[in-house]
Formats: structure tokens, C-alpha cells, sequence
């Protein structure tokens, strides 16, 4: 926990204050060792971000969680247009008879 809080800038209590918002659940180590992805960090970082623009810890928690979950929906909306626009392109299956063919 002390690296990544040193990597962010913040104090180990900054973070521990994440997880007990429910930001952050870090993995253990076999220590017991607290161990953050590089997904959480980034989480963490705009959360003191907003913290240090003024918002409570709790709301940039709740605003930190609004825009991660909006990211995941426009990356989804992305991979399924994607998809839609790949099925369009494949011929179809059997809705034209080659000519002369009946």
C-alpha cells in the first residue's frame, strides 16, 4: 500500500479510506499485503483528483464509479457496433439464388 500510495501522492489512509468506500477492493499478497491493479490506481487518481478540487471523499467516490461504469458502456456500445457493422459486411447465407438457380 505505501508504493502505490507514494506512486499517487496520497497517504495509506487515502486509499484505505477508497476501499472502505467500496472504490477500491484490493488484492492480498500471501503477506497479507495490499495489492492495487493498474485499473484501481487509476480510479484512485482521479478520485483524489476530485477530492482535491473540494468534493467530499464519498462523492468522488460515487462520481468516480459513475464515469468508470460509463466508460465500460461506451467501450461496450463500441464492441457491438463493431460487431453490427462486421455481420452487415458477411454475405448472407440464403437469402439470393445464384442466377439461373431455382
Amino acid at each position: 500500500m505505501g508504493a502505490a500510495a507514494e506512486i499517487l501522492g496520497v497517504t495509506p489512509s487515502f486509499l484505505r479510506g477508497l476501499g472502505e468506500a467500496g472504490l477500491l477492493t484490493p488484492h492480498r499478497s500471501g503477506g497479507g499485503h495490499r495489492r492495487y491493479s493498474r485499473h484501481q490506481l487509476e480510479l484512485a487518481g482521479r478520485a483524489r483528483e476530485l477530492v482535491d478540487e473540494g468534493m467530499t471523499l464519498a462523492a468522488a467516490c460515487r462520481v468516480v464509479r459513475a464515469e468508470d461504469q460509463l466508460d465500460m458502456a461506451r467501450r461496450r456500445i463500441t464492441q457491438l457496433e463493431d460487431a453490427a457493422a462486421e455481420a452487415a459486411a458477411q454475405p448472407s447465407g440464403g437469402d439470393h439464388a445464384e442466377p439461373g438457380v431455382r
